[in-house]
């Protein structure tokens, strides 16, 4: 059974960032994958933005399966990790090339711990999930091998749900304003899909908390308890 630490650099309820931009999608593209269209180039937008139940104003999903819905309304990316990425194809990559909504600044929000919520702008927003890098990401990219590069990276950026709609803009505080204290961080999840530990933690945390974990996380937990069943059984 592996076992984990609780990650030292876990967000503090407290913790600052600040909202460099909002984007939303700028134009549908034809795609080569299973549903022939892509909604991920999204670029920046001047002055306050809508955040409803299922994102951002004027923001769609052409992927409705894999993208979207109520646990992915938003989906955040350091811009640290954007700039990381600029250096590392050597392009400038504009707020959105990675397919966010939000690009934050001045906080590394994927030290974020599942189900901390954070308040930016007028809205309350919780933390669900890290991203999964997907083929038509890569195919938008442009590089053959950037989904595993992405993936090898681990810092692949935050899904949120909205607890409470409102109005986000450009130059927005963020504020961490309750962390859940598991240690179950979105980059510790992402890299952790075997850490049976870290998933016991986290599902124990969210049955106590009566918070619903995002369908591959509770999944994960499945999986895991079924294996522990069956460990259990061949003893």
């Amino acid at each position: 059974m592996t076992t984990s630490a609780l990650p030292a650099d876990a967000l503090p309820a407290g913790a600052r960032g600040r909202v460099g931009a909002v984007c939303v999608v700028a134009t549908l593209h034809a795609d080569d994958g299973s549903v022939g269209t892509t909604a991920i180039d999204k670029r920046a937008v001047e002055g306050p933005v809508a955040v409803g139940p299922l994102g951002l104003y004027a923001d769609v999903q052409a992927d409705r399966a894999h993208h979207g819905g109520a646990d992915q309304a938003v989906y955040a990316v350091d811009a640290e990790e954007r700039a990381h990425w600029s250096r590392e194809l050597g392009r400038a990559l504009a707020p959105g090339a990675l397919g966010e909504n939000l690009s934050i600044e001045d906080l590394p929000i994927d030290d974020l711990e599942i189900g901390a919520r954070v308040r930016l702008g007028t809205a309350l927003l919780e933390v669900t999930a890290p991203r999964t890098p997907c083929m038509t990401f890569q195919r938008w990219m442009g590089t053959d091998d950037f989904r595993a590069r992405y993936h090898e990276r681990g810092r692949t950026g935050v899904y949120f749900r909205v607890l409470e709609t409102g109005q986000v803009e450009a130059g927005d505080a963020l504020e961490v304003v309750d962390a859940p204290g598991h240690g179950a961080t979105v980059a510790a999840v992402y890299g952790g899909a075997r850490d049976r530990d870290l998933t016991r933690r986290l599902a124990t945390w969210a049955d106590g908390a009566g918070v619903a974990l995002h369908r591959e996380l509770e999944a994960r937990a499945q999986r895991h308890l079924k294996g522990e069943r069956h460990s259990k059984d061949e003893r």
